[in-house]
């Protein structure tokens, strides 16, 4: 514990941002980090508890108070080290990640939680300023090969891990660069891509072999990985995204939000949004845009529509408002349900809730509005509320309503592997082994559409059985 009293004296203070005009001419990072002394004083908030309940919040199991710890001392070095102990990318979750270890915080009960994230973020940044992040090279290679297929947080880490352990491993993605989601589908705003390709840049050099533009189920077949590697990882996402099935939604102008997504961070890195774009490319400039569902993609959404320069922008969910503050007494260590508004709803929305769409207004084949009604929950199910209906302006209606699972055909359909009831690639937490006893699973494609953290942890842990399948045994933490 750093500082005995430190939480009874320094108040909590996140990051600032950039004004909302100023950073709207841009799509960079616009985050304000402390200043090295804000940081250390906001590491002596930490009480290093007895059962500190951030560990178990943490999805990577992040030993949080000792790098606070580490930080209020001044030894940066160190906190990084014991920060990499269990997570392979923190620059990644230190922008990204929503921070459940913060809503277990014993500090959350009756305070307000350490700045977990931002300490976080403030070490890895410090740590590639300096120079102290270099390439792990094994000593020894173990003369055994393995294929990982697709390049997200889980197959990053999973790679990363393996390749340490002195296995050659390939990496393999459809897409023109490796990062997945973390690529095309998180804004530059909210993480910039230098991020990943300094990281691509280390793995290469500790072994990792890049396949881009290689989608495996055609380009190349798990029959060949199969015959060509001792162990196949599938580490792809969950990329079957909901539809919307109301009358007029197969008019041009509704768009998955990953269609939106991907093509605005394809320009901002200077490449050709028309690979990325099967039905045309798409702009909100100057459009009227619904965004359908509420969460972190249809935020996203939100931010780059106002950056393209939208007329307006609103986003709508069916599930009811969540409360503004949680009872804590009721919800702590877990995540609670309430209402959240990131930078991008600061940046200018239209919010609404308990809203169910019923059909896609269109003239001469363009979309003009949506036709909604009001959602009844009063009595635990849906409900339409008689004669509320009510209709929004609409040129762009962009779907952000989650996702189904990880694509079938092709790769999936090949591998002939079992998958679970939701749709997902079968394999449990513990070996991470498929039906066939060559292929192994993590990530979105195993768990289901979640967090880059819960990502990072999936494929670590992979790795570490994979590992042991191949060798016997395993020193590669879990």
């Amino acid at each position: 514990m750093g500082k005995e009293t430190g939480f009874l004296e320094v108040d909590r203070k996140d990051r600032t941002y950039d004004d909302p005009k100023e950073r709207l001419k841009h799509y960079k990072e616009f985050v304000v980090p402390h200043t090295e002394p804000a940081l250390r004083e906001q590491a002596s908030r930490c009480m290093n508890c007895g059962i500190p309940y951030c560990h178990n919040g943490c999805p990577v199991n992040n030993i949080i108070p000792d790098w606070n710890h580490l930080v209020y001392e001044g030894d940066w070095k160190n906190a990084l080290e014991v920060l990499h102990s269990t997570n392979n990318f923190p620059e990644f979750t230190g922008r990204v990640c929503p921070a459940p270890c913060e809503a277990s915080c014993t500090l959350n009960i009756t305070d307000q939680p350490v700045t977990i994230k931002s300490i976080e973020c403030a070490i890895v940044d410090r740590g590639w300023k300096e120079g102290w992040i270099e390439p792990q090279v094994p000593a020894k290679q173990t003369g055994k090969s393995v294929a990982v297929v697709g390049s997200g947080p889980a197959g990053m880490a999973c790679a990363q891990q393996l390749a340490r352990a002195g296995h050659s491993v390939t990496l393999f993605e459809k897409s023109d660069r490796i990062g997945g989601l973390l690529r095309y589908g998180i804004p530059d705003f909210k993480m910039e891509k230098s991020q990943i390709n300094r990281r691509a840049v280390q793995m290469e050099a500790e072994g990792v072999t890049f396949k881009t533009s290689t989608e495996v189920g055609v380009d190349i077949s798990i029959k060949n990985l199969k015959e060509n590697f001792d162990a196949v990882v599938l580490s792809g996402g969950a990329e079957h995204a909901r539809p919307l099935q109301i009358p007029g939604a197969e008019l041009p102008g509704v768009r998955q939000a990953m269609e939106f997504l991907t093509q605005q961070n394809k320009r901002v890195a200077g490449d050709d949004e028309t690979r990325a774009a099967p039905r045309g490319t798409l702009t909100a400039t100057g459009k009227h845009v619904i965004v359908i569902g509420g969460g972190d993609t249809g935020s996203d959404c939100v931010g780059t529509s106002n950056r393209q320069g939208a007329a307006s922008v609103t986003q709508i969910e069916i599930m009811p408002q969540p409360p503004a503050h949680e009872n804590k007494l009721l919800t702590w260590p877990d995540w609670p349900m309430k209402l959240r508004t990131s930078t991008s709803h600061e940046e200018g929305v239209e919010r609404d809730w308990s809203v169910l769409t019923k059909e896609v207004v269109g003239e001469d084949g363009k979309v003009t509005g949506l036709k909604c009604v009001r959602a009844d929950w009063s009595e635990g199910q849906l409900k339409e509320v008689p004669d509320s209906e009510f209709t929004l302006k609409a040129d762009l209606i962009l779907l952000a309503m989650g996702f189904l699972g990880p694509r079938k055909q092709g790769m999936i359909e090949q591998s002939g592997v079992e998958l679970t009831e939701r749709g997902n690639v079968d394999a449990n937490t513990h070996d991470y082994q498929t039906s066939d006893e060559q292929i192994w699973a993590c990530g979105d494609m195993r768990r289901g559409q979640s967090l880059v953290v819960w990502a990072i942890r999936e494929g670590r842990q992979c790795a570490a059985a994979v590992d042991e399948a191949l060798m016997g045994a395993t020193e590669l933490p879990r």
